[in-house]
C-alpha cells in the first residue's frame, strides 16, 4: 500500500508519500480500503514529536477514515467484505489501507458522501463523549467552545444546539465567527479583540458558562475558571496552549467547579466501541435529518498532506480538511 510517512519529527516538509507494507488484521480487526481520511490538530502534534501514538498503534498519521471493508481478521465473518464504513482510529488513516478494531467501525450516514464521511468520526465521537458523558450538559445551559471554527468546534456547536444548549464560541476572525453563527452559535467572541472572560459574563448576566469545551490547555486554564458559572465544568481536550500551568484551586472551589481533561485516542478499545455505538444511535440520525452536518473546508489529495498541514497550522481553515486517497 501507499501511506504518508515521516523519517523524523519536524515541520510539514517531513511528510512523504511512500510505498509501505500492507497491514495485517489481528483477531477482531478488519482492513479498510481507505477512501479518505481527515486532518486533526493531533496530527500536527504527532508530526512534531509531541503526541506519540499509543503502544501497539500504527505510527502513520490519521485518526479517522472512510472506505470499504477489504478483509477481516480471525473470529469475524466474511459477509462484511465490501461494506462502506467510517472508522475511529488510533492511527494509520493517511494510507490506502488501515487495520481497525471492528468495534470502532460506524456506518456512513445516509445523505453523506463517502469522502465527506471521513471527517465525521473523530469530531463526532470526541464531542458526544465529552458533552454527554464528561460534562453531562443539560438543556438550557450555556456552552463556551474555544476554537469554534475548528472541526471539533463546528461539530460541537451543532450537537449542542440539537441538545437545546445555548452556544458561545471564540474564534480569531470574523469569517469564522460568521460560520459559527450560521451553525447556531449565539455568542460570538473574537479572541483577538475581546477578553472572552468579560464577554461571556456580559452575555450571561454575569453568570458565565456552565460548560467550557477547551482546546487550549495550560494557557487558558485560569481564564476558563474565571469564565465559569457556579457548578460549571471545564473539559480540556487539547493542548495548543501548552501542557503545564499553575492555577488557584480556591477559585475553582468557590464556584464548586469541575475540571476534566480527556483524550479519545488513549481510551481502551472497549470505551471507543461504546462511544461509536452511541454516536451511531444518537448523532447519525441528526446528520441524516440535516440538524447536524459535516463541515468540510476542502478536499485535497492524500499525497498533499504536507500542504494540508500547512493550511491547518496557519489557521484559515473552517471545519475539516479531508484527504482523499488515490
Amino acid at each position: 500500500m501507499y501511506a504518508i510517512v515521516q523519517s523524523r519529527d519536524g515541520g510539514p516538509e517531513v511528510l512523504e508519500w511512500q510505498k509501505v507494507p500492507d497491514p495485517t488484521p489481528k483477531p477482531g480487526e478488519v482492513i479498510i480500503e481507505v477512501a479518505a481520511s481527515a486532518v486533526n490538530r493531533a496530527d500536527l502534534l504527532q508530526r512534531e514529536g509531541n503526541y506519540p501514538p499509543p503502544s501497539g498503534s500504527s505510527d502513520i498519521l490519521g485518526l479517522e477514515c472512510s472506505g470499504a471493508i477489504a478483509a477481516v481478521g480471525a473470529a469475524l465473518t466474511l459477509d462484511r467484505i465490501g461494506e462502506k464504513v467510517t472508522a475511529l482510529l488510533s492511527g494509520g488513516g493517511y494510507a490506502t489501507k488501515v487495520a481497525v478494531p471492528v468495534g470502532q467501525l460506524m456506518s456512513v450516514p445516509d445523505g453523506v458522501s463517502l469522502i465527506d464521511a471521513a471527517g465525521l468520526p473523530e469530531a463526532a465521537c470526541t464531542v458526544w463523549a465529552n458533552l454527554s458523558k464528561v460534562a453531562r450538559i443539560k438543556e438550557g445551559e450555556t456552552l463556551l467552545i474555544h476554537g469554534g471554527g475548528s472541526g471539533i468546534g463546528t461539530m460541537a456547536i451543532q450537537i449542542a444546539r440539537a441538545l437545546g444548549v445555548r452556544v458561545a464560541v471564540t474564534a480569531g476572525s470574523q469569517a469564522k465567527l460568521n460560520a459559527c453563527s450560521a451553525l447556531g452559535a449565539e455568542i460570538l467572541i473574537n479572541y483577538n479583540d475581546e477578553d472572552f472572560v468579560e464577554a461571556i459574563k456580559d452575555q450571561t448576566a454575569g453568570r458565565g458558562a456552565d460548560v467550557i469545551l477547551d482546546n487550549m490547555g495550560a494557557s487558558y486554564l485560569m481564564r476558563n475558571i474565571h469564565a465559569l458559572n457556579r457548578n460549571g465544568r471545564i473539559v480540556t481536550i487539547g493542548m495548543q496552549g501548552g501542557t503545564k500551568a499553575e492555577f488557584d484551586i480556591a477559585t475553582l472551589l468557590r464556584k464548586n467547579g469541575t475540571f476534566a481533561a480527556t483524550s479519545m485516542r488513549a481510551r481502551p478499545d472497549t470505551e471507543k466501541a461504546a462511544i461509536c455505538r452511541e454516536v451511531e444511535k444518537v448523532v447519525w440520525p441528526w446528520i441524516e435529518s440535516g440538524a447536524v452536518k459535516p463541515v468540510i473546508d476542502r478536499v485535497m489529495p492524500m499525497q498533499d498532506a504536507a500542504d494540508a498541514h500547512r493550511l491547518l497550522q496557519d489557521g484559515p481553515v473552517t471545519g475539516k480538511i479531508v484527504l482523499q486517497a488515490p
